[in-house]
C-alpha cells in the first residue's frame, strides 16, 4: 500500500477546486489536507497545514502562483509543486519553472493523469501533460536558438535525460544504470552547467527542442 501523500489545491476557482478534489478523493493513497483561492491564502494555510504536494494555478488574484511557489518552496525546500496550467498560460510557464515547480498539468486531466502525475513527482520525478511537449519544445528556452555551436552531451548524459523525460526519479534511474544516485545527480549537475537551465524541468524543455529525447 502506497504512503499517504498530502495535498493541498490552490486555485481561485471553487467549482474547478471541488470538481479536482472529488477525482483525488479516488485515489486511496491521496489525502486533500486544504485549499486555497490565492497563493497568499495558501501560504498562511502551508504554515499550519504541513502537506507533501500542491497542485497549484499559475494566474489568481491577490498573489499568483508563481510568487507562492517561490515562497514555498524557499521556506519549505523539500515541497514538490505542481503547476495547473491552460495553454494561454505560456508567458507564466518559464516563471513556474524557474519558481521550482516540478511539473505541469493541463487543467482537463483525467484521474488516470492526476494518478500517474502525483506518484510520479511524490517519487522525486517532474511530470508533464503530454498535451505540453510539443508546447514546451517550441515555447521554452527561445534564447538556445541564438547559440551557434550545439551542446555536446555524452551518451550517459542523454541516457539519463531519456530517463528523466519518462519520469524517473533520481534513484530509479541510478538503478536502471547501475550507478550511484550521486552520479545521477553529477550527470544532472553537468548538464544544467552546460544548458545554463535552471531547472531539471528546464532541462527537459530544452533537451525536447534539440530532439535529445524520445517522447
Amino acid at each position: 500500500m502506497k504512503e499517504i501523500i498530502k495535498i493541498i489545491i490552490v486555485d481561485d476557482h471553487e467549482i474547478f477546486r471541488t470538481g479536482l478534489k472529488m477525482v483525488l478523493n479516488k485515489l486511496r493513497y491521496v489525502k486533500v489536507v486544504g485549499e486555497a483561492s490565492n497563493g497568499q491564502e495558501f501560504l498562511d494555510l502551508i504554515r499550519l497545514t504541513p502537506c507533501d504536494i500542491v497542485l497549484m494555478d499559475i494566474e489568481m488574484p491577490v498573489m499568483n502562483g508563481i510568487d507562492a511557489t517561490t515562497q514555498a518552496v524557499k521556506e519549505y525546500p523539500e515541497l514538490k509543486v505542481i503547476a495547473l496550467t491552460m495553454f494561454t498560460e505560456d508567458d507564466y510557464i518559464q516563471s513556474m519553472m524557474d519558481a521550482g515547480v516540478k511539473g505541469f498539468l493541463v487543467k482537463n486531466i483525467n484521474k488516470d493523469t492526476l494518478d500517474k502525475a502525483i506518484s510520479c513527482v511524490a517519487a522525486g520525478g517532474n511530470y508533464f501533460s503530454e498535451e505540453l511537449f510539443n508546447f514546451f519544445a517550441r515555447k521554452l528556452n527561445p534564447k538556445e536558438d541564438d547559440k551557434k555551436e550545439a551542446i555536446q552531451f555524452t551518451s550517459r548524459e542523454k541516457e539519463i535525460l531519456q530517463l528523466l523525460a519518462e519520469g524517473l526519479s533520481n534513484k530509479d534511474i541510478a538503478d536502471v544504470l547501475y550507478i550511484s544516485v550521486r552520479t545521477v545527480i553529477g550527470h544532472k549537475s553537468n548538464m544544467l552547467a552546460k544548458t545554463g537551465c535552471k531547472s531539471t524541468i528546464s532541462l527537459l524543455a530544452y533537451a525536447l527542442k534539440n530532439k535529445l529525447i524520445i517522447i
